[in-house]
């Protein structure tokens, strides 16, 4: 199947199906009794949360305490530097909490406050999905834990400290890596036996169904307010959106926006130290067909089958898959999904900070990195980038591994 065999005009009616599946990809592969918990989950997402009190709250919600819409800002400097193509960003650094991330966790918590759960559960990597989390279960006076890899609390000391200043138990995992895959394995298990009084919200476009689709359509605020912004500035749409992706939820919010429209959509890996096993994240382009963590997608293998050892200077990036998504839209080519390495993005980094005041986080220094290298590439048009979260979380390590450039 190509995406020319798609009708994009109801492709979310139609992805997923009622399985979670989008073609070969997702579902809900678990276990009978997390099967009903899903079940539960998915029931009250189609009741709940298609009824205008819900949808009413949220939008509330929105406006008055996450300060969206988050505005489009025009790179004007960075693009002048490169030539005739026009960059510009779509400011996700500016929702409340610094990141895409509070999008899915208003939804997921207020969903879980309907449903009369006192907990909410979380694995996070980079810690943005972590401290989103711990906002809304203050905000909504839910307990809320927060499973996180011994290394990526080390990495990500300001996240660790926002989450346990806003009341969230912050749960160091240490084993096997000890980085966001080992995460995600803690908090299931975790969720497995606490799920009668609590929701498990999944960090992004991942695991078993209904979580995909749920974070998607919560994430799908950036891409609706996304084309809107950027055609009432510019009088057209863009040439090409980028984004980066790891899970992958900044990426689908904004791709989702432009599905049907005739705009290039760039998803950006983490191709970290290089090509070679154990040294970079980047599934879509060198992983195979796989389940994990209850869905199937594409995924990095060790020689055994088994999930590979993954590396990304990004915590929010490094996890040996992808949503069952993206897989599907790299499957039919509507999505090109490329790399960027370790030096193109802390390059990225320090040129949007020096050139346009603007610190981003170092997962959307990928985006940001690609964003200028495709520019180069096209010679004109516009480029639209998602600047999934912002870069304070990151400065110590960055000031400690690179230095001030």
């Amino acid at each position: 199947m190509k995406f020319n065999d798609i009708d994009f005009d109801t492709y979310f009616k139609n992805y997923p199906d009622a399985n979670g599946f989008y073609g070969k990809y997702g579902g809900a592969y678990i276990s009978d009794e997390l099967k009903k918990a899903m079940e539960e989950i998915t029931e009250a997402y189609f009741t709940i949360c298609k009824s205008s009190k819900f949808i009413g709250d949220l939008r509330k919600i929105r406006k008055e305490f996450q300060g969206r819409p988050t505005p489009i800002s025009y790179l004007e400097r960075l693009s002048n530097s490169i030539g005739h193509v026009q960059l510009y960003v779509k400011r996700e650094d500016l929702n409340h909490s610094g990141a895409h991330k509070l999008n899915h966790c208003m939804g997921e918590a207020l969903l879980a406050k309907y449903m009369g759960k006192k907990k909410v559960i979380a694995e996070t990597g980079a810690g943005q999905h972590g401290v989103a989390l711990a906002t809304a279960a203050a905000y909504f006076g839910l307990e809320c834990d927060i499973y996180m890899g011994a290394v990526d609390i080390k990495k990500q000391a300001p996240n660790v400290a926002r989450m346990k200043i806003l009341g969230a138990n912050v749960i160091e995992v240490t084993h096997g890596l000890a980085t966001l895959k080992e995460a995600v394995d803690a908090a299931f298990t975790a969720y497995s036996k606490e799920y009668k009084d609590c929701i498990y919200c999944i960090g992004s476009v991942l695991g078993p169904h209904p979580f995909p689709m749920m974070v998607r359509d919560f994430q799908s605020v950036v891409g609706v307010e996304a084309r809107d912004q950027f055609t009432k500035m510019t009088g057209e749409l863009p040439d090409a959106v980028v984004a980066c992706v790891g899970g992958g939820s900044n990426a689908m919010g904004i791709f989702s926006g432009f599905l049907n429209d005739p705009v290039d959509l760039y998803g950006v890996e983490p191709l970290g130290r290089g090509p070679a096993l154990g040294d970079h994240a980047a599934s879509l382009k060198y992983g195979t067909e796989g389940i994990m963590h209850g869905f199937n997608s594409i995924m990095l293998k060790d020689e055994n089958g088994e999930p590979a050892p993954v590396y990304s200077v990004a915590s929010g990036l490094d996890y040996p898959s992808s949503g069952p998504e993206h897989a599907f839209l790299h499957d039919i080519g509507r999505v090109k999904y490329d790399v960027v390495d370790d030096k193109e993005t802390i390059d990225a980094f320090f040129t949007l900070s020096r050139m346009e005041g603007i610190i981003p986080a170092i997962e959307s220094s990928h985006a940001v990195a690609y964003g200028i290298k495709l520019a180069k590439q096209i010679g004109r048009g516009s480029i639209l980038i998602c600047l999934s979260g912002r870069g304070d979380k990151d400065m110590d390590y960055i000031i400690e591994k690179y230095g001030i450039r």
